[in-house]
């Protein structure tokens, strides 16, 4: 109702406006005597005016329809070859997404003045045809047309869309020749395209060497770190940005929040809330989504479900960053019910719903609640399976033992597989000890990514699992002449503003004896009520006792010892880790939450493990 009430009102302002419009023709058809000259190019002026008016007017609701009527109305009054108005025409149909249009205007322009230039570089790069952008911008050159800050700025933005990285050095020597790299517009617009393209340094680089900065680039530049996965810099910049008083804009604050997500920094992601508040955009959906998914990647999904719930009018993200959530801390039951729920408000799921949806049966291994919810996405919501879809679909059928189901639908599906698929597939296998599927999975993954010495592990493990042991070693030593490398196991913590990070073994940590200690005292009270280590999740070729050694120094047991020792007694431990958690280690802080009386919250790159009096939210299935 409101938008066809909106367009009555711009139709009858057309009409109105349009009407006095049409005498202009008709006034200078007629040939006025010398003493009326005057009255009448009054009268004409007043009505080219109107006209130009009525053309910002479609421009600013993107009326293209009543557009084209004016456009008419100026060729036939004889405005045609106007630059000013022609112009005008050209950010028209730009802004109503009609840029072949506005090219055509463009190239049949007899004078084009930098407007011009800009406004059509401008329209192709807002569309993404960032070459033509270019082309335009080299042809202005051979023309020898003079450029402005926002002609540079639009054509690094079209750089920016493609990660055209050398043409963007190249901007950046032309603005630096100019004298433009100190303009706000284009600093931005280079900082944001080398972060894009990976070149934070770069990037970080043309910041420091601003001498002005706007809410854009500050913003451009949090977002850049976040982007490079430099979280804590992104962080640092954010709390530098608050020391100098600026007003944060709901971009930057998403950013940081983001951040505070990855690292699991709760502190950090309390302190962000509370600016989020004074800065009065609260209410911004994207931001309460960037807070919902912080909160819920930090541990605290109650947290983040009471953030979801204070919001009235919610959208397809705010609800997809819930049924994420849910997800990710193993609380398959509530993200159906979420589901169920979201579409009973009359939110009609999408790709992102199902993927999350898909990803909660796949935690909890339901097969059939998985096939059922893979043909109501395509029966339902004609929603098209896309390759994270079909990776849920294998990873359920995988992980409940149906190996062969999983294989078949993978050769099947309408997509090159993934490494994401081959690897769950793998990981499958080991479970099960299936080392003729195992080889065929480690072909693959050999094959899309010959560095990634994890998949080699995996294999050598199955290998280990079925005592072959002669494979197991021809594995590793090819694991060690290789350039292929593995990623050590790391385990971090957060105590009062600081991220204590332990490697396997760690040696370094102020405090490493101290643990030790503690780790050693805390094994001692486990084997009481029953612990022992349980070695099969140790596939290394080696004596039982050495076995045992390996395994207690896993990087989430020191983690979770320091947790003990320095955190109030009862207070929750959160872990957050770079790997999948190992049996052994699951074991032990199952009765570690039973000795300690704590909650400890364990985060992989899986899902969020839950141990509460000697149970693990997971159910044993991960």
């Amino acid at each position: 109702m409101r938008m066809l009430k909106r367009q009555k009102i711009v139709c009858s302002r057309f009409i109105l406006q349009s009407r006095r419009v049409v005498a202009i023709p008709n006034a200078m058809a007629e040939r006025p005597m010398p003493s009326e000259e005057l009255d009448c190019v009054g009268m004409r002026a007043t009505h080219v005016y109107e006209l130009q008016l009525l053309l910002q007017n479609c421009a600013r609701n993107r009326a293209a329809i009543e557009g084209m009527a004016c456009h008419a109305q100026i060729i036939r009054v004889g405005l045609g070859a106007d630059t000013i108005t022609s112009n005008m025409l050209m950010n028209m149909y730009s802004k109503c997404g009609l840029v072949e249009s506005a090219r055509k205007l463009f190239d049949e322009m007899p004078v084009r003045s930098l407007v011009s230039w800009n406004t059509i570089i401008g329209s192709h790069t807002q569309v993404g045809e960032s070459e033509k952008a270019l082309v335009l911008f080299m042809q202005m050159q051979k023309e020898g047309t003079s450029v402005s800050e926002f002609t540079v700025s639009s054509v690094v933005c079209a750089c920016a869309a493609k990660c055209c990285v050398f043409e963007c050095k190249q901007l950046h020597g032309f603005a630096l020749k100019t004298a433009l790299d100190s303009n706000v517009f284009v600093g931005t617009a280079l900082l944001d395209v080398y972060a894009k393209c990976g070149l934070v340094k770069d990037a970080s680089l043309v910041f420091e060497s601003m001498p002005e900065r706007s809410d854009v680039t500050w913003s451009s530049m949090v977002a850049g770190y976040v982007q490079n996965e430099l979280y804590e810099e992104a962080l640092v910049l954010f709390h530098r940005a608050q020391a100098m008083g600026l007003e944060h804009s709901q971009f930057t604050i998403s950013s940081a929040l983001s951040a505070c997500a990855a690292r699991a920094a709760l502190i950090e992601g309390n302190q962000v809330h509370a600016v989020l508040f004074k800065t009065g955009i609260g209410s911004n959906i994207f931001v309460i989504s960037s807070l919902i998914d912080m909160y819920a990647k930090c541990g605290i999904i109650e947290e983040a479900y009471i953030t979801f719930s204070k919001v009235e009018e919610k959208n397809v993200v705010l609800w997809n960053a819930m049924l994420s959530g849910f997800s990710r801390h193993v609380r398959s039951l509530e993200a159906m019910i979420l589901f169920e729920k979201m579409q009973q408000m009359g939110i009609c799921p999408n790709e992102i719903t199902y993927v999350s949806v898909l990803t909660a049966c796949s935690h909890i291994g339901l097969v059939e609640k998985g096939r059922k919810y893979f043909d109501l996405m395509i029966r339902e919501h004609n929603v098209s399976p896309n390759v994270l879809h079909y990776s849920c679909m294998a990873d359920i059928l995988g992980r409940a033992g149906l190996l062969h189901e999983a294989k078949d639908l993978i050769d099947r599906m309408p997509f090159d597989p993934t490494a994401s698929m081959w690897g769950s597939l793998l990981a499958s296998c080991r479970i099960y000890r299936n080392l003729e599927l195992g080889e065929v999975a480690a072909k693959h993954l050999f094959e899309i990514e010959p560095l990634n010495a994890g998949n080699h592990v995996l294999l050598s493990d199955i290998y280990a699992a079925n005592n072959r042991w002669e494979e197991v070693a021809r594995a590793r030593k090819f694991l060690k002449e290789s350039e292929a490398k593995k990623e050590r196991g790391m385990s971090w913590i957060e105590i009062r503003h600081q991220v204590h990070s332990f490697m396997v073994g760690e040696r370094n940590h102020p405090r490493i004896v101290e643990i030790y200690l503690k780790l050693k005292e805390l094994v001692g009270e486990m084997k009481k009520i029953g612990y022992k280590a349980k070695t099969e999740h140790d596939l290394h070729d080696v004596e039982e006792s050495r076995k045992q050694e390996l395994l207690r120094h896993h990087s989430e047991k020191l983690a979770l010892t320091f947790g003990i020792m320095v955190l109030p007694h009862g207070a929750p431990i959160r872990i957050m880790k770079n790997l999948r958690i190992c049996g052994d280690c699951h074991s032990f802080m199952k009765l570690a939450s039973i000795i300690t009386e704590r909650e400890i919250i364990v985060r992989d790159t899986n899902r969020f493990h839950h141990f509460k009096n000697g149970h693990c939210s997971c159910g044993e299935f991960w």
